[in-house]
């Protein structure tokens, strides 16, 4: 059983429907201020992540801001979290935050870039690993993170934070059918979930299929997929690293595990819950860059793709030459996408050069 909104107790099969009722009210109306309403009486803060305790380095820092918001939380303010699924899964998560049935959740930008453009920034190949080493430029309050802000509030969004950062950039994993090099990518079947990825990788030969991630064992296993394009959290969380045995180390997209919340909800949130969730924050963009995108998975994740004899293949200077000029088109469609001039200084603030 789910303690349920507004203090009333629902099944799992009874909050499904609440959620597809109300959420398709939302596409028929079109009407944001439901989701608000819904809100008014609210002080029980409902959140969710779709990822299981497997994902130790992204869990760190998402386990901290909870316990952080509910130490920090005024009397009467009540935080209820959900993992792994056990209220919705990953796809389900948008709908559930704007129709109300979750305050705020936990998402990957790999996931809902395609319904946010601007998070689209962190996924454009020859700019996703300037991200990484300079996560600073997406701390909040930062400029990349107030031009971000301002775009998802036409979607009546806010990233209360990103972690202070990105998580290490995709690479590409292969076993029996070897990629190691441009070369290779041609007429692989490779696992993509970044929309830009796809449109890239297509270039060069690759037919991309969406999986999440609980389902690549299976497609390796069926050799249905000869790669998998995802960052080194996934394999060690899957334990994907018995399966395979390279990894060609060409950072070819980006993603962040941001924190997000309706943007009417939370200009309408009390003042004292408001600064909960903000002290929180600061904490998760204080920590999980330092920990959970780089010191876990630096020291412990590559440690054991080492020990499972995975054979690293980075890629020749060349190589991400051409690839980052491959890439340029999508850096166009992408502007053309949210507006030349905020597409440009997006990047621009993402370079650095801004």
């Amino acid at each position: 059983m789910i303690k349920g909104f507004l203090n009333r107790t629902l099944t799992r099969r009874r909050f499904l429907e609440k959620s597809a009722w109300a959420g398709a009210m939302v596409a028929l109306t079109g009407l944001r201020p439901f989701a608000a309403n819904l809100f008014a009486d609210v002080r029980t803060y409902r959140g969710n992540s779709f990822l299981p305790p497997a994902y130790r380095a992204i869990r760190f820092g998402i386990d901290g801001f909870v316990e952080n918001l509910k130490q920090v939380a005024p009397e009467g303010m009540g935080i209820e979290f959900f993992d792994s699924g056990t209220l919705m899964k990953a796809d389900a998560q948008l709908p559930g935050l704007r129709v109300g049935n979750i305050q705020f959740m936990f998402h990957s930008s790999t996931y809902i870039a395609d319904a946010l453009p601007i998070l689209g920034v962190i996924e454009l190949p020859g700019i996703c690993e300037h991200l990484y080493e300079h996560g600073e430029r997406m701390a909040m309050e930062s400029s990349l993170w107030n031009l971000i802000n301002d775009q998802l509030a036409k979607d009546n969004l806010f990233m209360l934070s990103s972690g202070g950062g990105i998580m290490e950039p995709e690479y590409i994993w292969s076993s029996s059918t070897k990629v190691t090099s441009l070369s290779d990518l041609n007429g692989k079947r490779c696992r993509i979930v970044s929309p830009v990825a796809d449109e890239l990788l297509k270039r060069f030969g690759v037919t991309g299929m969406r999986l999440p991630s609980s389902k690549i064992l299976l497609a390796l296993q069926r050799r249905s997929i000869d790669a998998v394009l995802a960052p080194v959290n996934t394999i060690v969380a899957r334990n994907l690293q018995e399966h395979l045995r390279y990894c060609y180390q060409l950072p070819v997209t980006g993603a962040t595990h941001a924190v997000f919340l309706l943007k009417d909800y939370w200009e309408q949130m009390p003042e004292s819950h408001k600064a909960a969730f903000w002290q929180a924050g600061k904490w998760y963009d204080e920590n999980q860059a330092i920990m959970g995108y780089k010191k876990i998975p630096i020291e412990q994740y590559w440690a054991t793709l080492e020990k499972a004899g995975i054979q690293i293949v980075r890629p020749t200077s060349e190589e991400q030459s051409v690839f980052v000029k491959n890439a340029k088109p999508n850096w166009q469609a992408w502007e053309n996408l949210v507006g030349e001039s905020v597409g440009r200084r997006a990047i621009d603030l993402a370079l650095g050069k801004a």
